[in-house]
């Protein structure tokens, strides 16, 4: 145990020290920049307590971004996923910061000059994140030792410990027993191990388990059901002098109903506006591969089951669904053209969906929109997939965010229920931001 206590310690020591560290290198070209070129434009310079002034808010805005953008996990997950959402932070910090001067400044004459100067920031920025993330990263893996992981299993084995293991910095697994062992083995065996993966186990087995670890202090991870979800969301009550949970179960607010298309129609309608010019290219060069339809629509899901007709750019062949059967993409699918593989790594394919928003039939956030047959299809093996219709579909979402194309069927209805169960404006907002990251990051359209 005291093992355990040793290595949460460092971690949380570790990535304090490593933040400050990213903050006050990335923080020092800015100061820099604004002494010596950007508060000499002002009509009258900032003396010693503005220019502090200008580097706490461009402190506070750096850290706004990075924990948005989760640039600060340092050891948490992949180096370049890391790398994506620090320079997207980054971007988006120098963009806002770059406003904030041009409004100062008030002249604009002096615009080029300032715009140039955060692209030079932004430049020096990025050259040292790269060397401050990969050295970080690389110590945090020796400094930190990996989990020793005991994999306990049940009747429904799957790969999680597999995948888990891609993580090797964070995840060692040394041995897998079944549930199904005698209890007082099973303790033994936790007792071997910094943390434990209770893996599909049946409730009485798990909960008998998840006491025995918290007695004994042990970390423990495991794939939640639907009712662990549902239970997440409750609120505590305090009405007599036992703990009670409300699971109140109940659609989205009246205002947050309102607030959430408001976002819709001005987001949807700035996204068809600032993406107009790469539609049309997108258009041209569907058209001229095989001068087939440049728009593909089919029949999808909403809110409720009810049924609309999702606009996407064709990046497949021309009946691609002959006998007339849904098929999801797979890896190296033969039916994607050239210009489809381009267009649905960078998910161009997705941007005439503004659209849809914009009619209502979708939201800028929630669960993908299915096909109709799919979802009897899969309704069938879990009843609680139709759970995913309670709030309108979305071009982005919470499965989006953190799964794959490829994720399976049960695990991204657990994470729309996630969203649907625990909705808020802020998290709409936070998907959204995030969505600009999972752009950037490969696997995340991987076929299945």
């Amino acid at each position: 145990m005291n093992t355990k206590i040793n290595t949460e310690s460092k971690k949380h020591i570790y990535r304090f020290f490593w933040q400050i560290l990213v903050s006050v290198v990335t923080l020092l070209p800015f100061v820099y920049a604004w002494n010596h070129s950007l508060n000499k434009l002002l009509r009258q310079s900032f003396l010693h307590k503005g220019n502090i002034l200008m580097w706490i808010i461009y402190l506070l805005l750096l850290w706004i971004f990075m924990y948005v953008f989760n640039g600060f996990q340092v050891g948490l997950g992949r180096k370049s996923h890391l790398l994506i959402g620090q320079w997207i932070a980054y971007f988006g910090l120098n963009v806002v910061e770059s406003m904030i001067t041009i409004l100062m400044v008030g002249r604009v004459k002096h615009i080029g000059v300032i715009l140039l100067t955060y692209v030079k920031l932004y430049a020096v920025q990025l050259v040292l994140l790269l060397i401050l993330t990969n050295f970080g990263t690389d110590l945090y893996r020796k400094v930190i030792p990996a989990y020793r992981m005991l994999n306990i299993v049940g009747s429904h084995e799957n790969n999680l410990d597999i995948r888990l293991s891609g993580y090797r910095a964070k995840y060692k697994f040394d041995k897998t027993i079944s549930c199904d062992n005698n209890m007082d083995e099973i303790k033994e065996n936790i007792l071997q191990y910094d943390a434990i993966l209770l893996n599909d186990l049946p409730d009485e087995v798990r909960n008998q388990i998840l006491k025995f670890c918290f007695e004994k202090g042990k970390r423990v991870y495991f794939p939640p059901k639907i009712s662990d979800i549902i239970i997440k969301s409750s609120d505590e009550m305090n009405l007599v002098d036992t703990p009670l949970y409300i699971c109140k179960n109940t659609d989205i607010s009246l205002a947050q109903r309102f607030m959430k298309r408001a976002m819709d129609i001005v987001i949807s309608l700035t996204g068809i506006i600032i993406t107009s010019p790469i539609m049309l290219i997108t258009a041209i060069a569907i058209y001229a591969y095989d001068r087939g339809p440049v728009l593909y629509k089919q029949i999808r899901c909403t809110k409720g089951n009810r049924e609309f007709a999702i606009c996407k750019f064709r990046s497949m062949v021309v009946n691609a669904e002959q006998d007339g059967k849904a098929q999801l993409a797979k890896e190296n699918d033969s039916r994607i053209t050239p210009v489809g593989k381009i267009i649905r790594s960078m998910r161009i394919d997705e941007l005439p969906q503004f659209f849809n928003i914009l009619k209502g039939d979708m939201s800028v956030v929630g669960p993908r929109p299915e096909r109709p047959e799919l979802i009897k299809k899969n309704c069938k093996k879990v009843p609680e997939f139709a759970y995913r219709t309670r709030v309108k579909a979305g071009l982005t979402g919470y499965a989006q965010i953190y799964g794959k194309y490829n994720t399976s069927f049960i695990d991204k209805l657990k994470l729309d229920l996630i969203y649907v169960s625990n909705y808020s404006f802020l998290m709409d907002i936070h998907l959204i931001f995030l969505t600009l990251k999972i752009i950037f990051i490969k696997d995340s359209t991987e076929g299945v």
